[in-house]
């Protein structure tokens, strides 16, 4: 059976992913403030971990690690004019180096693997600019370098690519989403007229951390109802 580690994996995108990597696989995933979680299946485990204030204790993991995913994210949007040094230095710790801490931490645990995995999350709006998303827009656009980056110098051993969304039903994104009338306006700027679900980004995931894909690396894959290349 293989081995995967979720890195968030208590909500949103990172839940879901965990649902469905736990029917064929063990699961290790961490969450920071949701309460644990007590899951019926015995393949999954849960540990805390704060990515800006906590290490990873690589003891907690298995020794050969098929596919990781870093599920941490923040979407902070704010005119570029009242966005501090501190807000830039604090959302790069929290989407960027946060899975480098990750990845660097579990490398050794990958090379394990006849053949590991690892996705990273973007965003749409770093294809397409958009009003107030310049903070997110250069935290995630490093992790697009960073993605092509690695699966050039993991090759052949470890692959690595990267799932850029659009908005999608999550707790992350409850601010903007937070009332029927603003979900019917945000669906209504994709030209498939609807928001996406935590799990039509995990199925990708999914598809990405498992063998099926074995043929792909490098890849910025955009789940976003269009949004980045269709008007």
């Amino acid at each position: 059976m293989k081995n995967f580690v979720v890195i968030g994996g208590s909500t949103g995108i990172g839940k879901s992913l965990v649902e469905k990597l736990q029917q064929q696989a063990t699961v290790v995933a961490t969450y920071n403030k949701t309460t644990e979680i007590s899951w019926a299946n015995s393949n999954v485990k849960f540990i805390q971990h704060n990515v800006l204030e906590d290490q990873l204790n690589v003891q907690d993991f298995p020794s050969v690690i098929d596919g990781l995913a870093y599920c941490v994210g923040a979407i902070n949007l704010k005119p570029f004019a009242r966005i501090t040094e501190a807000d830039f230095i604090k959302d790069y710790q929290l989407q960027v180096l946060g899975a480098v801490k990750a990845i660097q931490t579990l490398l050794p645990n990958l090379k394990m693997s006849a053949q590991a995995s690892i996705v990273l999350f973007s965003t749409v709006a770093v294809q397409t600019g958009f009003n107030f998303h310049s903070l997110v827009a250069a935290s995630k656009g490093a992790i697009e370098g960073i993605t092509k980056s690695l699966a050039a110098e993991l090759a052949p051993k470890i692959r690595v690519n990267c799932i850029a969304p659009s908005i999608t039903q999550t707790p992350l994104a409850n601010a903007i989403l937070n009332t029927p009338e603003k979900i019917e306006a945000n669906a209504q700027r994709h030209p498939l007229k609807k928001i996406g679900q935590p799990q039509d980004v995990a199925a990708l995931a999914n598809f990405l951390l498992n063998e099926e894909s074995s043929w792909i690396t490098g890849q910025i894959f955009h789940v976003d109802g269009g949004m980045g290349s269709i008007k």
